[in-house]
């Protein structure tokens, strides 16, 4: 049976941040990171990808906003506009992928798929909102609209004066359909599933299944979906080549292999920050506790030289 690997695509595979974000500029950035996932295929993996959706939903809720505004088109809910960013993303993932593996001559069948991801509806994560989405508010404006729609808003630290609207993450339990991306997966088809970190879902008394306005962590999802299919490997891609301890600061140092045990210990000194790195580690560390056997956090460009990337496993290698 080959080896399966979930690869992570870091937002900035799809967007950079100095860009305005056209289709034209995202198709490019998309073919680039992709051309990093070839080798793996050439070495005969099956492969899932996992996408992030930041700028991406943050742009649809914008447009929502302003439909609203200015021609009073109802707005949809956070999770609607997540599923619409999955569309929107795994189209062009999967228009991009196909034209690159034509150009490689690979034959392969690719697939995006609309991915439901189950949360704890009393997940404590609820009881502190912190994920900011959406446009910047007036503390005036934030006020009216936490009245009119229940939203909670918490002041910017980015722009004084400034509101978002803040939501939670909670713990992914399980991605929806693993058993269907599985078994596509194992027949040598590319899937593309969980993007965004999956639209959060919880299910009720009478087991039919609810919306909540959350975000799950892109990374964690993909974690949880990895594990959950029997991957071999994840790979987490991200802006930089390596993990660093005490990223910045004079005593940087570059950690290229890393077990369980040292890499749990260095999270819980604070070594990573939390604005970036830990959240990654977090996911890295819940794969290979679920039975995963690598989890790797490198750019997306040095994806195919194993000189490059932070390698997580339960043990170090004899």
């Amino acid at each position: 049976m080959n080896k399966l690997a979930v690869v992570a695509l870091g937002g900035n595979a799809l967007l950079r941040g100095d860009e305005k974000g056209t289709i034209e500029q995202q198709e490019a950035n998309t073919m680039d990171t992709l051309e990093n996932l070839v080798f793996l295929l050439k070495e005969g993996y099956d492969l899932v990808i996992s996408h992030g959706n930041g700028p991406q939903v943050g742009n649809i809720l914008l447009r929502n906003d302003a439909g609203e505004q200015m021609y009073g088109v109802a707005p949809m809910p956070l999770d609607v506009c997540v599923a619409d960013s999955q569309g929107g993303i795994g189209y062009m993932i999967e228009r991009m992928f196909r034209n690159l593996l034509n150009k490689h001559g690979i034959q392969r069948n690719i697939i995006s798929m609309i991915s439901m991801v189950e949360v704890d509806k009393d997940d404590p994560a609820f009881q502190d909102p912190t994920k900011r989405v959406g446009m910047i508010y007036t503390e005036e404006q934030a006020k009216k609209l936490q009245e009119e729609k229940g939203w909670v808003f918490k002041p910017s630290p980015k722009k004084e004066g400034a509101w978002r609207r803040v939501v939670s993450s909670p713990f992914p339990k399980q991605v929806m359909n693993k058993e269907v991306i599985e078994s596509l997966a194992r027949q040598g088809n590319i899937v593309i599933a969980a993007g965004g970190g999956g639209i959060p879902v919880y299910f009720d008394e009478n087991k039919d299944c609810r919306t909540v306005d959350a975000v799950v962590d892109k990374d964690l999802a993909s974690a949880t979906l990895a594990s959950s299919i029997g991957a071999d490997e994840l790979y987490i891609l991200t802006d930089v080549s390596f993990i660093y301890k005490d990223f910045g600061l004079p005593t940087q140092e570059k950690l290229e292999f890393l077990d369980h045990a040292d890499t749990l210990k260095y999270l819980e000194a604070g070594t990573f920050g939390e604005g970036n790195m830990a959240p990654k580690i977090r996911a890295a560390l819940n794969f290979v506790e679920n039975g995963g056997k690598k989890s790797v956090i490198t750019e997306a460009k040095k994806l195919a030289d194993k000189s490059y990337g932070s390698k997580i496993t339960m043990h170090y290698d004899d």
